[in-house]
């Protein structure tokens, strides 16, 4: 008899508390704060490294970052502050040759802002393209 009132409380106490499980995850069995994009950027994510692939990985003594980290929080500057011409984005950059280095650091700099820049007009002409395409069928 005591076995069968612990069962039937046991019983109880997960029929309400099923709901509660079923209430706090996002429809694809996973807690709420879970992303639904796996394997996937988020979508307000931005490819800043894609304008700096050529920058070196490795850091060097004395220097703030790697050339490729600061290259992206440049591209990442560029793309907040969209009214400074690249070569303002880029003045604190170095104009020294370096042996074995294509253009100076500056140069890279202004050239990868001017792609990113290049690149979101394209991506807003594509967008204001296919709004236009879409309005006429409404």
């Amino acid at each position: 008899m005591k076995l069968s009132i612990k069962y039937l409380l046991a019983t109880g106490a997960i029929t309400l508390l099923a709901p509660a499980f079923a209430l706090a995850s996002n429809g694809h069995g996973k807690p709420e704060g879970t992303p639904d994009h796996e394997g996937s950027p988020p979508p307000q994510a931005k490819a800043y490294g894609k304008y700096c692939q050529g920058e070196s990985k490795k850091h060097e003594e004395g220097e703030k970052g790697t050339a490729f980290s600061r290259c992206v929080k440049t591209a990442a500057q560029a793309a907040k502050h969209e009214s400074q011409k690249p070569g303002q984005v880029c003045k604190g950059k170095s104009k020294k040759h370096i042996k074995g280095e294509q253009g100076t650091e500056y140069s890279r700099c202004v050239n990868s802002i001017a792609h990113l820049r290049r690149d979101e007009r394209e991506q807003e002409r594509e967008e204001k393209e296919q709004q236009e395409q879409e309005a006429p069928q409404s």
